[in-house]
């Protein structure tokens, strides 16, 4: 399995959904990020990054709420957002940075 150093390193933008398991909103977000998936398909990556599970990448990223969308491309933070967003607000930002 590759690292999350490598993911993020991707050609292709990959969203990171850092969430825990307690939070109401980040519940929310999981069908908004299946939904997301089968609109971008192939095109960009999406993950998922408990924060409690993986606090050094909630830290480095400056993650202080759940969720907190980040959106990276090679390896560079190229748009984040803390809160719930519609799949289809997701799909037309992760084309602007195809």
């Amino acid at each position: 399995m590759a690292s999350f150093s490598e993911i993020i390193n991707s050609e292709k933008p990959v969203l990171v959904d850092f969430f825990a398991t307690w939070c109401g909103p980040c519940k929310t977000m999981q069908p908004i990020l299946d939904d997301l998936k089968s609109k971008v398909g192939n095109s960009a990556s999406v993950l998922k990054v408990d924060v409690d599970k993986n606090p050094h990448a909630a830290e480095k990223y400056q993650v202080r709420s759940v969720p907190t969308l980040i959106l990276f491309k090679n390896g560079k933070v190229v748009w984040r957002q803390s809160g719930v967003m519609q799949a289809g607000q997701l799909a037309q930002i992760i084309k602007q940075h195809q």
